[in-house]
Protein backbone atom coordinates (compact mmCIF):
# COMPACT_ATOMS: atom_id res chain seq x y z
CA UNK A 1 0.00 0.00 0.00
CA UNK A 2 1.40 3.44 -1.12
CA UNK A 3 1.46 5.85 1.83
CA UNK A 4 -0.57 9.12 1.39
CA UNK A 5 0.81 11.82 2.89
CA UNK A 6 -1.05 13.88 5.21
CA UNK A 7 1.29 15.77 7.47
CA UNK A 8 0.41 19.59 5.96
CA UNK A 9 -3.77 18.32 5.90
CA UNK A 10 -3.54 17.67 9.81
CA UNK A 11 -0.36 20.51 10.45
CA UNK A 12 -3.55 22.79 9.48
CA UNK A 13 -6.03 21.00 11.91
CA UNK A 14 -4.13 22.02 14.76
CA UNK A 15 -5.34 25.57 15.34
CA UNK A 16 -9.14 24.36 15.06
CA UNK A 17 -8.18 21.86 17.68
CA UNK A 18 -6.74 24.66 19.96
CA UNK A 19 -10.25 26.22 19.69
CA UNK A 20 -12.12 23.25 20.21
CA UNK A 21 -10.07 22.34 23.74
CA UNK A 22 -10.36 26.34 24.84
CA UNK A 23 -14.14 26.66 23.66
CA UNK A 24 -15.34 23.18 25.45
CA UNK A 25 -13.03 23.13 28.54
CA UNK A 26 -12.20 19.46 28.19
CA UNK A 27 -8.57 18.51 28.79
CA UNK A 28 -5.61 16.74 27.67
CA UNK A 29 -3.91 15.25 31.17
CA UNK A 30 -1.03 14.32 31.54
CA UNK A 31 1.16 12.49 34.87
CA UNK A 32 2.68 11.97 36.70
CA UNK A 33 6.28 13.25 37.02
CA UNK A 34 8.69 16.08 36.76
CA UNK A 35 12.38 16.25 37.56
CA UNK A 36 15.54 18.97 36.50
CA UNK A 37 17.66 17.73 34.09
CA UNK A 38 21.23 18.07 33.87
CA UNK A 39 22.20 18.21 30.33
CA UNK A 40 26.10 17.01 29.93
CA UNK A 41 27.30 18.48 26.57
CA UNK A 42 28.80 16.06 24.50
CA UNK A 43 32.83 16.54 24.22
CA UNK A 44 34.47 13.41 22.84
CA UNK A 45 37.87 14.38 24.47
CA UNK A 46 36.71 14.68 27.84
CA UNK A 47 34.66 11.43 27.34
CA UNK A 48 37.62 9.35 26.10
CA UNK A 49 39.59 11.00 28.76
CA UNK A 50 37.25 9.54 31.12
CA UNK A 51 37.72 6.03 29.80
CA UNK A 52 41.07 6.16 29.49
CA UNK A 53 41.39 7.06 33.18
CA UNK A 54 38.78 4.91 34.98
CA UNK A 55 37.66 2.15 32.14
CA UNK A 56 39.67 -0.79 33.63
CA UNK A 57 37.26 -3.99 32.05
CA UNK A 58 35.02 -4.50 29.16
CA UNK A 59 32.14 -1.84 28.95
CA UNK A 60 28.77 -3.91 30.24
CA UNK A 61 25.22 -3.16 31.93
CA UNK A 62 23.58 -5.60 33.54
CA UNK A 63 20.11 -6.18 34.34
CA UNK A 64 20.01 -4.22 38.42
CA UNK A 65 23.21 -2.46 37.84
CA UNK A 66 23.70 1.36 38.79
CA UNK A 67 26.68 3.72 39.16
CA UNK A 68 27.68 3.95 42.09
CA UNK A 69 31.41 5.64 41.18
CA UNK A 70 32.95 6.91 38.12
CA UNK A 71 34.51 3.37 37.22
CA UNK A 72 30.84 2.36 36.97
CA UNK A 73 29.81 5.33 34.34
CA UNK A 74 32.85 4.63 32.49
CA UNK A 75 32.06 1.30 31.72
CA UNK A 76 28.12 1.32 31.52
CA UNK A 77 27.87 4.47 29.19
CA UNK A 78 30.58 3.18 26.93
CA UNK A 79 28.51 -0.03 26.75
CA UNK A 80 25.58 2.45 25.84
CA UNK A 81 27.25 4.36 23.37
CA UNK A 82 29.06 1.54 21.41
CA UNK A 83 25.87 0.30 20.79
CA UNK A 84 24.47 3.61 19.91
CA UNK A 85 21.56 2.24 22.38
CA UNK A 86 19.86 4.65 25.06
CA UNK A 87 19.43 3.87 28.82
CA UNK A 88 18.55 5.04 32.00
CA UNK A 89 20.31 3.82 35.04
CA UNK A 90 19.91 4.86 39.06
CA UNK A 91 23.66 7.18 40.06
CA UNK A 92 23.56 6.55 43.68
CA UNK A 93 26.91 8.70 44.57
CA UNK A 94 26.19 12.40 44.83
CA UNK A 95 30.08 13.11 44.28
CA UNK A 96 30.11 11.05 40.74
CA UNK A 97 27.09 13.95 39.61
CA UNK A 98 29.47 16.47 41.20
CA UNK A 99 32.68 14.65 38.90
CA UNK A 100 30.68 14.64 35.98
CA UNK A 101 29.25 18.16 36.55
CA UNK A 102 33.19 19.31 36.91
CA UNK A 103 34.13 18.01 33.75
CA UNK A 104 31.38 18.43 31.00
CA UNK A 105 29.56 21.74 30.36
CA UNK A 106 26.20 21.70 31.69
CA UNK A 107 22.61 23.20 31.13
CA UNK A 108 19.66 22.91 33.46
CA UNK A 109 16.02 21.80 31.38
CA UNK A 110 12.59 20.25 32.13
CA UNK A 111 12.75 16.37 32.74
CA UNK A 112 10.15 13.73 33.15
CA UNK A 113 7.56 12.22 30.59
CA UNK A 114 4.51 14.09 32.08
CA UNK A 115 6.12 17.35 32.48
CA UNK A 116 8.01 17.26 28.80
CA UNK A 117 4.97 16.20 27.15
CA UNK A 118 2.97 19.05 28.62
CA UNK A 119 5.41 21.79 28.12
CA UNK A 120 5.43 20.41 24.27
CA UNK A 121 1.66 20.25 23.54
CA UNK A 122 1.39 23.85 25.22
CA UNK A 123 4.05 25.37 23.11
CA UNK A 124 2.24 24.40 20.24
CA UNK A 125 -0.83 26.23 22.22
CA UNK A 126 -2.51 23.59 23.63
CA UNK A 127 -3.90 24.54 27.24
CA UNK A 128 -2.89 20.87 29.52
CA UNK A 129 -3.46 19.57 33.21
CA UNK A 130 -0.33 17.76 34.48
CA UNK A 131 0.45 16.28 37.55
CA UNK A 132 4.07 17.01 38.69
CA UNK A 133 6.18 15.24 41.40
CA UNK A 134 9.12 17.47 41.25
CA UNK A 135 7.55 21.04 42.54
CA UNK A 136 10.64 22.84 43.14
CA UNK A 137 10.60 26.61 41.67
CA UNK A 138 13.24 25.41 39.42
CA UNK A 139 10.97 23.16 37.79
CA UNK A 140 7.86 25.01 38.08
CA UNK A 141 9.69 28.06 36.29
CA UNK A 142 10.03 25.98 33.39
CA UNK A 143 7.03 24.89 33.00
CA UNK A 144 5.62 28.42 33.79
CA UNK A 145 3.49 29.33 30.65
CA UNK A 146 -0.13 30.51 30.34
CA UNK A 147 -1.84 27.31 29.60
CA UNK A 148 -0.09 24.88 31.76
CA UNK A 149 -2.28 23.92 34.82
CA UNK A 150 -2.39 21.44 37.87
CA UNK A 151 -4.51 20.72 40.93
CA UNK A 152 -4.13 21.93 44.60
CA UNK A 153 -5.79 23.05 47.21
CA UNK A 154 -6.94 25.77 45.87
CA UNK A 155 -8.61 23.98 43.15
CA UNK A 156 -6.75 23.78 39.08
CA UNK A 157 -3.96 26.40 39.07
CA UNK A 158 -1.18 27.65 37.28
CA UNK A 159 1.79 25.35 37.25
CA UNK A 160 3.73 27.99 38.77
CA UNK A 161 1.36 28.23 42.16
CA UNK A 162 2.03 25.25 43.17
CA UNK A 163 5.83 25.70 43.25
CA UNK A 164 7.49 24.56 46.89
CA UNK A 165 10.64 25.36 48.99
CA UNK A 166 12.08 21.80 48.34
CA UNK A 167 15.00 20.69 46.15
CA UNK A 168 15.01 19.84 42.69
CA UNK A 169 14.97 16.09 41.60
CA UNK A 170 18.51 15.75 39.20
CA UNK A 171 18.61 13.52 36.41
CA UNK A 172 22.15 13.41 34.95
CA UNK A 173 21.74 13.23 31.10
CA UNK A 174 24.26 12.44 28.71
CA UNK A 175 23.56 12.38 25.00
CA UNK A 176 26.20 10.99 22.75
CA UNK A 177 26.37 11.64 18.43
CA UNK A 178 26.06 9.19 15.45
CA UNK A 179 29.82 9.01 14.30
CA UNK A 180 31.59 10.21 17.54
CA UNK A 181 35.01 8.28 18.32
CA UNK A 182 35.02 6.50 21.70
CA UNK A 183 38.53 4.91 22.62
CA UNK A 184 37.48 1.48 25.17
CA UNK A 185 40.61 -0.24 26.26
CA UNK A 186 43.30 1.10 23.25
CA UNK A 187 40.19 -0.30 20.79
CA UNK A 188 38.62 3.32 18.55
CA UNK A 189 34.77 2.52 18.24
CA UNK A 190 32.13 4.29 16.25
CA UNK A 191 29.44 5.58 17.68
CA UNK A 192 26.42 4.18 15.29
CA UNK A 193 23.21 6.20 16.50
CA UNK A 194 22.50 9.60 18.46
CA UNK A 195 21.18 8.69 21.99
CA UNK A 196 21.30 9.30 25.52
CA UNK A 197 21.86 7.94 28.85
CA UNK A 198 20.16 9.32 31.65
CA UNK A 199 21.10 8.90 35.32
CA UNK A 200 19.06 9.74 38.38
CA UNK A 201 19.93 10.51 41.43
CA UNK A 202 16.05 10.35 42.78
CA UNK A 203 14.94 8.89 45.60
CA UNK A 204 11.70 10.58 45.47
CA UNK A 205 10.29 8.24 42.29
CA UNK A 206 11.07 5.20 44.12
CA UNK A 207 7.71 5.46 45.76
CA UNK A 208 5.58 7.30 43.15
CA UNK A 209 2.38 9.19 45.03
CA UNK A 210 -0.38 11.04 43.03
CA UNK A 211 -1.53 13.80 44.68
CA UNK A 212 -4.65 13.27 46.36
CA UNK A 213 -5.85 17.05 44.79
CA UNK A 214 -5.36 15.73 41.55
CA UNK A 215 -6.61 12.31 41.97
CA UNK A 216 -10.42 13.74 43.19
CA UNK A 217 -10.22 16.36 40.22
CA UNK A 218 -9.93 13.53 37.70
CA UNK A 219 -12.36 11.31 39.37
CA UNK A 220 -14.96 13.74 40.24
CA UNK A 221 -14.68 16.33 36.87
CA UNK A 222 -13.92 12.53 34.65
CA UNK A 223 -16.30 14.13 31.86
CA UNK A 224 -13.81 16.95 31.09
CA UNK A 225 -10.90 14.64 30.39
CA UNK A 226 -10.20 13.97 26.70
CA UNK A 227 -7.65 11.45 27.29
CA UNK A 228 -5.13 10.64 30.55
CA UNK A 229 -1.52 10.01 30.02
CA UNK A 230 0.25 7.84 32.47
CA UNK A 231 4.12 7.22 32.83
CA UNK A 232 7.01 7.65 35.46
CA UNK A 233 6.76 4.17 36.65
CA UNK A 234 10.03 3.35 35.67
CA UNK A 235 12.19 4.43 38.50
CA UNK A 236 10.39 2.03 41.04
CA UNK A 237 12.91 -1.07 41.80
CA UNK A 238 10.95 -2.43 44.72
CA UNK A 239 8.01 -4.73 43.56
CA UNK A 240 5.82 -4.54 46.76
CA UNK A 241 5.67 -0.51 46.19
CA UNK A 242 4.84 -0.98 42.88
CA UNK A 243 2.63 -3.84 43.43
CA UNK A 244 0.49 -0.96 46.09
CA UNK A 245 1.01 2.12 43.25
CA UNK A 246 -0.65 -0.61 40.65
CA UNK A 247 -3.13 -1.28 43.52
CA UNK A 248 -4.12 2.54 43.43
CA UNK A 249 -3.50 3.96 39.94
CA UNK A 250 -5.95 0.90 38.76
CA UNK A 251 -8.80 1.60 41.13
CA UNK A 252 -8.52 5.68 40.23
CA UNK A 253 -8.02 5.20 35.87
CA UNK A 254 -11.08 2.34 36.48
CA UNK A 255 -13.15 5.03 38.32
CA UNK A 256 -12.46 7.92 35.62
CA UNK A 257 -13.30 5.45 32.56
CA UNK A 258 -16.68 4.48 34.47
CA UNK A 259 -17.28 8.17 34.75
CA UNK A 260 -16.19 9.20 31.27
CA UNK A 261 -16.22 5.87 29.13
CA UNK A 262 -15.08 8.20 26.31
CA UNK A 263 -11.64 8.71 28.12
CA UNK A 264 -8.74 7.54 26.21
CA UNK A 265 -6.23 6.32 29.09
CA UNK A 266 -2.51 5.72 27.91
CA UNK A 267 0.71 4.47 29.42
CA UNK A 268 3.95 5.59 28.49
CA UNK A 269 6.22 3.23 29.24
CA UNK A 270 10.36 4.09 29.43
CA UNK A 271 13.54 1.80 30.38
CA UNK A 272 12.93 0.23 33.54
CA UNK A 273 15.46 0.28 36.07
CA UNK A 274 13.90 -3.10 37.09
CA UNK A 275 12.83 -5.35 34.68
CA UNK A 276 10.88 -7.60 37.23
CA UNK A 277 8.92 -3.95 37.93
CA UNK A 278 8.08 -3.12 34.23
CA UNK A 279 6.37 -6.99 33.54
CA UNK A 280 4.35 -5.77 37.28
CA UNK A 281 3.60 -2.73 35.58
CA UNK A 282 2.41 -4.03 32.56
CA UNK A 283 0.28 -6.84 34.25
CA UNK A 284 -1.18 -4.98 36.88
CA UNK A 285 -2.20 -1.97 34.78
CA UNK A 286 -3.23 -3.04 31.42
CA UNK A 287 -6.67 -4.03 32.55
CA UNK A 288 -6.97 -0.31 32.95
CA UNK A 289 -5.59 1.36 30.36
CA UNK A 290 -6.05 1.57 26.25
CA UNK A 291 -3.13 2.48 24.88
CA UNK A 292 0.42 1.09 25.56
CA UNK A 293 3.39 3.37 24.37
CA UNK A 294 6.58 1.83 23.58
CA UNK A 295 9.81 2.45 21.58
CA UNK A 296 11.76 -0.10 19.55
CA UNK A 297 14.23 -0.24 21.79
CA UNK A 298 11.33 -1.28 24.92
CA UNK A 299 9.81 -3.25 23.11
CA UNK A 300 12.77 -5.98 21.54
CA UNK A 301 13.96 -5.70 25.07
CA UNK A 302 10.39 -6.99 27.01
CA UNK A 303 10.24 -9.56 24.10
CA UNK A 304 13.84 -10.80 24.87
CA UNK A 305 12.97 -11.19 28.22
CA UNK A 306 9.50 -13.14 27.10
CA UNK A 307 11.98 -15.28 24.99
CA UNK A 308 11.51 -13.60 21.55
CA UNK A 309 14.72 -12.51 19.84
CA UNK A 310 13.03 -9.29 17.75
CA UNK A 311 15.10 -7.52 15.29
CA UNK A 312 14.81 -3.72 15.03
CA UNK A 313 15.24 -3.33 11.49
CA UNK A 314 13.12 -6.26 10.29
CA UNK A 315 9.55 -5.08 9.81
CA UNK A 316 8.54 -9.16 10.09
CA UNK A 317 10.25 -9.21 13.65
CA UNK A 318 8.62 -6.20 14.66
CA UNK A 319 5.10 -7.25 13.76
CA UNK A 320 5.94 -10.63 15.97
CA UNK A 321 6.74 -8.60 18.97
CA UNK A 322 3.52 -6.50 18.59
CA UNK A 323 1.73 -9.74 18.47
CA UNK A 324 3.37 -10.53 21.30
CA UNK A 325 2.52 -7.89 23.37
CA UNK A 326 -1.06 -8.14 21.99
CA UNK A 327 -1.26 -11.74 23.05
CA UNK A 328 0.25 -10.96 26.76
CA UNK A 329 -2.22 -8.25 27.87
CA UNK A 330 -5.60 -6.86 27.79
CA UNK A 331 -5.30 -3.21 25.98
CA UNK A 332 -6.98 -2.12 22.67
CA UNK A 333 -4.13 -1.39 20.96
CA UNK A 334 -0.30 -0.25 20.92
CA UNK A 335 2.06 2.91 19.84
CA UNK A 336 5.14 2.32 18.80
CA UNK A 337 7.39 5.47 18.40
CA UNK A 338 10.78 4.82 16.32
CA UNK A 339 13.34 7.59 14.36
CA UNK A 340 11.69 6.40 11.05
CA UNK A 341 8.44 5.54 11.63
CA UNK A 342 5.86 5.42 14.12
CA UNK A 343 2.66 2.90 14.24
CA UNK A 344 -0.51 2.21 15.59
CA UNK A 345 -1.77 -2.03 15.94
CA UNK A 346 -5.13 -2.67 17.79
CA UNK A 347 -8.58 -1.96 17.84
CA UNK A 348 -10.35 1.33 16.15
CA UNK A 349 -10.63 3.86 18.72
CA UNK A 350 -14.23 5.68 18.76
CA UNK A 351 -14.30 9.14 18.34
CA UNK A 352 -10.07 9.50 17.50
CA UNK A 353 -8.47 10.03 14.17
CA UNK A 354 -4.99 7.63 15.46
CA UNK A 355 -3.18 8.37 12.02
CA UNK A 356 -3.64 12.51 12.96
CA UNK A 357 -1.86 11.47 16.53
CA UNK A 358 1.03 9.44 15.05
CA UNK A 359 1.32 12.30 12.31
CA UNK A 360 1.63 14.84 14.76
CA UNK A 361 3.17 13.05 17.20
CA UNK A 362 6.14 12.37 14.45
CA UNK A 363 5.84 16.19 13.10
CA UNK A 364 6.44 17.26 17.14
CA UNK A 365 9.29 15.11 17.88
CA UNK A 366 10.93 15.59 14.82
CA UNK A 367 10.67 19.48 15.21
CA UNK A 368 12.40 19.07 18.92
CA UNK A 369 15.31 16.23 17.15
CA UNK A 370 15.93 19.22 14.82
CA UNK A 371 15.95 22.46 16.48
CA UNK A 372 16.90 21.03 20.05
CA UNK A 373 13.81 22.78 21.79
CA UNK A 374 9.73 21.79 21.85
CA UNK A 375 8.69 23.44 18.73
CA UNK A 376 5.63 26.28 17.76
CA UNK A 377 3.19 25.79 15.10
CA UNK A 378 5.58 27.79 12.75
CA UNK A 379 8.62 25.86 13.70
CA UNK A 380 6.45 22.47 12.90
CA UNK A 381 5.75 24.22 9.35
CA UNK A 382 9.60 23.93 8.46
CA UNK A 383 9.60 20.16 9.72
CA UNK A 384 6.68 19.49 7.28
CA UNK A 385 8.91 20.45 4.20
CA UNK A 386 11.41 17.70 4.84
CA UNK A 387 11.75 14.78 2.96
CA UNK A 388 9.97 10.86 4.48
CA UNK A 389 12.47 8.32 6.18
CA UNK A 390 13.33 5.89 3.39
CA UNK A 391 13.16 3.02 5.87
CA UNK A 392 9.49 4.59 7.53
CA UNK A 393 8.64 4.25 3.89
CA UNK A 394 10.37 0.18 3.66
CA UNK A 395 8.28 -0.17 7.19
CA UNK A 396 4.95 0.74 5.68
CA UNK A 397 5.02 -0.91 2.94
CA UNK A 398 5.90 -4.18 4.11
CA UNK A 399 4.13 -3.95 7.79
CA UNK A 400 0.78 -2.72 5.89
CA UNK A 401 1.00 -5.90 3.64
CA UNK A 402 1.47 -7.97 6.18
CA UNK A 403 -1.32 -6.61 8.82
CA UNK A 404 -3.55 -4.46 6.62
CA UNK A 405 -4.92 -2.76 9.52
CA UNK A 406 -2.46 -1.68 11.14
CA UNK A 407 -1.40 2.62 10.88
CA UNK A 408 1.92 3.36 9.99
CA UNK A 409 3.38 6.66 9.22
CA UNK A 410 6.97 7.65 8.62
CA UNK A 411 9.00 9.78 10.04
CA UNK A 412 10.49 12.92 8.42
CA UNK A 413 14.03 12.41 7.62
CA UNK A 414 16.77 14.20 9.95
CA UNK A 415 20.09 12.49 9.55
CA UNK A 416 21.84 14.12 12.34
CA UNK A 417 19.40 15.09 14.99
CA UNK A 418 20.52 18.10 17.16
CA UNK A 419 18.71 16.46 19.62
CA UNK A 420 17.55 13.30 21.50
CA UNK A 421 16.73 14.02 24.57
CA UNK A 422 12.62 14.02 25.25
CA UNK A 423 11.22 12.76 22.01
CA UNK A 424 9.53 9.86 22.92
CA UNK A 425 7.91 11.64 25.24
CA UNK A 426 7.15 14.84 22.80
CA UNK A 427 6.00 12.11 20.53
CA UNK A 428 3.50 10.81 23.15
CA UNK A 429 2.21 14.53 24.01
CA UNK A 430 1.49 14.87 19.85
CA UNK A 431 -0.19 11.50 19.95
CA UNK A 432 -2.90 13.36 22.15
CA UNK A 433 -4.32 15.70 19.44
CA UNK A 434 -5.67 12.46 18.00
CA UNK A 435 -8.59 12.48 21.23
CA UNK A 436 -9.45 16.04 20.89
Amino acid sequence: MEFQDQYEQYYQQIPDDIQKCLASGRRLVLGYTSDLDVLLEWDEEIFNSILDAYLTEPPSVKNGDAIHSVKDFARIVSAYAARGQGGEIDITDNAACTFLESRFRSRYALGGTAAQGAAALNTLGFPVLAHISDRSLEVCRLMDQPGIETVTQAGVVPIIQAATGELPVRHMILQFPKGAKIRILNETVEVPLSNQVIMDYDSVHKNLIIDENFRQFCEQQAEELLCYTISGFNAIVDPEIMQSVARSVGAHLQTVKRRNPGCVRYLEAACYLNPVVEDMVFERLAPHIDILGLNEEELTGHARRHGAEIKSENPASIWEGLRLIRRKYPISGILLHTKDYSLYFGEEIKNADIEKGLTIGNLMSGTRARIGCYGTYRDCAETCSLPLSPAGLTFHAQLTAMEPGIRVVPSRYIENPGCTIGLGDTFMAGVLTAFV
